[in-house]
């Protein structure tokens, strides 16, 4: 029989400090990803960006492809904001980082605590933290929806 208690299956942890291990694995892993996205996606419309007045004497097309291409790639980076995702994980995971070591310390907030005061702590830190990053993300997602449905609306009168 599965047991689906919380906390009894691998994807849950039943630890405070599993769970920030978790989370400082993902946040480092989501801002290194849109790391990467961020400057392939820069890198490659500056080299678009380039071609545009190499080629625009000789080869207008291409230089209107490459004009094309640059708009495309700004549009995408700022769709999927792989810069702002890059800052705002790369922060939290640090928070994260430093709150493992705080609590492995038992410095700061965790000085003096027993084990059972310490972990209760760190979850409630940890989780502070991840609905605080969470949070920002969802009003981040909200505002560029209003904001990309009031140009819709402004384009259309």
């Amino acid at each position: 029989m599965d047991d689906k208690t919380p906390g009894s299956v691998p994807e849950e942890p039943n630890s405070g400090y599993d769970r920030l291990e978790q989370q400082i694995a993902w946040y480092d892993k989501k801002s290194g990803q849109s790391q990467r996205y961020y400057k392939n996606c820069k890198i490659a419309e500056l080299i678009a960006a380039a071609l545009v007045p190499l080629t625009a004497t000789w080869l207008p097309v291409a230089a209107a492809i490459a004009g094309s291409v640059v708009l495309v790639l700004e549009g995408i980076q700022q769709l999927c904001q792989w810069n702002h995702n890059w800052i705002t994980y790369r922060s939290t995971c640090e928070e994260l980082r430093h709150e493992k070591y705080s609590y492995i310390g038992r410095s700061s907030e965790y000085e003096g605590a027993t084990d059972e005061e310490a972990k209760r702590l760190l979850v409630d830190r940890v989780e502070s933290l991840v609905s605080t990053e969470h949070s920002k993300w969802v009003a981040r997602q909200e505002s560029f929806a209003r904001a990309h449905t009031k140009k819709s609306r402004t384009t259309e009168s």
